[in-house]
């Protein structure tokens, strides 16, 4: 049992938890919650040992190695506080954008300089549930095993396509692999989201909520809007992705019947 916030133990992953670099140098990250363990598990991360509290964990003790700790540790390392009891320590994938093998009628996501991890997991989670092929976020600000963001996906970061690539990376890639490309910026020559064909292979660029997509991307694909009838000209990032996620699902299953 682990009693000391002096503790190595204690004072290593509470680094993990708030440190980005300490933490991408590591190569390890942490999961907190019985639902997101069980899902980094059921996709192959591996665990490297976990920290339980006994008075508030229920679910079923993992194999690998255990240190129990008190109601006030516990309070100390867990990012929500007493959710649940557990907390894992895993080791990080790499998954390099070259290894991605798109399908005929993949659609792929794209957010530049996404900066908020709460954001980020949002836009996972409708990834995740519209069934979106892959995620790539280009010039990060945050990175995919960010407490807030394995958190606020629900732990859908594990089952996802995910990678993080340079611009130029993420541009020669869509070109070599031929997908219709269309970026969200406010021009005259934007088209409702509607009127595009997502049963193609589709990838769908959105910038970051103060300045929008960058430069870069001016030019490189066909400008798109989701249309609004309201006095606000846009959305919240997060909102905007899942819509169009949600979306190309419809086409999708439209083009079944």
């Amino acid at each position: 049992m682990i009693e000391s916030f002096q503790n190595d133990k204690i004072k290593y992953i509470t680094k993990l938890l708030t440190d980005n670099r300490f933490r991408k140098k590591s190569g390890f990250f942490t999961v907190e919650g019985q639902q997101e363990n069980e899902r980094a598990q059921q996709y192959s991360f591996e665990a490297v040992e976990f920290f339980i509290c006994e008075n508030i964990f229920t679910g079923k003790l993992p194999d690998s190695k255990i240190h129990y700790v008190t109601e006030k540790i516990y309070e100390k390392i867990a990012y929500r506080g007493t959710s649940e009891g557990i907390i894992g320590v895993y080791h990080a994938k790499e998954n390099p954008l070259s290894s991605f093998s798109p399908k005929d009628n993949s659609t792929v996501i794209i957010v530049e300089g996404v900066e908020k991890p709460g954001n980020l997991g949002a836009i996972l989670r409708s990834c995740e549930a519209f069934g979106i092929d892959a995620l790539i976020v280009t010039d990060a600000k945050t990175d995919f095993y960010n407490p807030n963001v394995i958190r606020s996906s629900v732990g859908c970061l594990f089952g996802m396509e995910v990678f993080q690539a340079e611009n130029q990376e993420t541009l020669d890639f869509l070109k070599s692999n031929q997908f219709n490309i269309y970026t969200t910026i406010m021009d005259e020559s934007a088209e409702d989201l509607y009127k595009r064909d997502l049963t193609q292979r589709s990838a769908i660029l959105f910038g970051t909520e103060h300045s929008g997509l960058s430069d870069f991307w001016v030019g490189k694909g066909e400008n798109t809007l989701i249309p609004m009838t309201g006095s606000i000209d846009s959305l919240n990032l997060s909102n905007a992705v899942a819509i169009t996620c949600y979306e190309s699902l419809r086409q999708k299953r439209s083009q079944e019947k």
